[in-house]
């Protein structure tokens, strides 16, 4: 199945923050950029980061198998193998995580392992993955 390139503007409070993270850590590729934004390329997808006074805002947490999810967040589904090099990666850097990497709804449809932290400016991100994509939407 191929997917078209998903395409998020989000606010940020430091540029240089943000492309250190979003390069450094990340390792995302840089696209276009000016004083006010950057392009990522996050997994083939078109990810924006616009300079705005106070950056990513929390509208706080909600219950999701024993662990509290922030709202709002944003993520990208990788393969096992893929997830667990990220995971590897984060906890090497000192990744502060909201939801370290987990399995959530084990032994459940839908059975899945994921991991929450944050940008620099505050912007939550989850990172999933299934070891049977067809569980993506499982009920």
């Amino acid at each position: 199945m191929s997917l078209p390139p998903f395409h998020l503007a989000f606010p940020v409070d430091d540029l240089d923050a943000a492309r250190a993270f979003y390069v450094g850590v990340l390792g995302c590729g840089e696209g276009r950029s000016s004083a006010q934004w950057i392009d990522f390329d996050f997994h083939g997808h078109q990810l924006v980061a616009h300079l705005v006074a106070g950056g990513g805002r929390d509208a706080g947490t909600n219950p999701v198998d024993g662990h509290g999810v922030p709202v709002p967040h944003f993520g990208l589904v990788l393969s096992l193998g893929d997830w667990q090099a990220l995971a590897d990666r984060l906890t090497a850097a000192d990744t502060d995580f909201a939801i370290p990497p987990t399995i959530r709804f084990k032994g459940q449809p839908g059975e899945q392992a994921t991991m929450f932290f944050r940008d620099p400016a505050g912007n939550a991100i989850e990172i999933k993955a299934f070891a049977d994509i067809g569980q993506l939407f499982a009920t």
